[in-house]
């Protein structure tokens, strides 16, 4: 099986100060969606950390990108650094790129939740694997 691309980012926290500042700017029905999903990727693990890159919220684990959201004029993108390499079921998820895909949504817009958080969690674990 092929390794995980590394994706390293420095400045990692276990609540990052700019993080907050982000989720609490974004238009209300678009911070109440990528807040929520943020929530999740943060309870992935105790070893779950974040910063912001690129001006998207990222959870990493302790300093490897496993996901991020990210908030757009009518949508917000929840992103995955292994994205290529998640099994996708419910085809949740969007992009041709060689390593990351995203899935959109978009406020009162019906997704399949559990889907979505196993997605997330998929993508936590595949990124922990490769560091253990």
């Amino acid at each position: 099986m092929n390794q995980v691309r590394q994706f390293i980012l420095h400045g990692t926290l276990g609540r990052h100060p700019a993080v907050e500042a982000w989720l609490a700017s974004a238009p209300e029905a678009l911070r109440k969606i990528a807040r929520h999903w943020f929530d999740v990727m943060r309870s992935c693990g105790p070893d779950v950390t974040e910063v912001l890159h690129d001006g998207q919220p990222t959870a990493c684990v302790r300093d490897a990108a496993f996901c991020y959201v990210d908030a757009f004029k009518d949508h917000v993108n929840v992103g995955f650094f292994p994205g290529s390499r998640l099994e996708d079921p419910a085809g949740l998820l969007e992009g041709t790129g060689r390593f990351m895909r995203h899935t959109k949504i978009r406020p009162g817009m019906s997704i399949d939740a559990a889907a979505l958080q196993a997605l997330i969690v998929a993508a936590y674990h595949l990124v922990k694997g490769e560091q253990e």
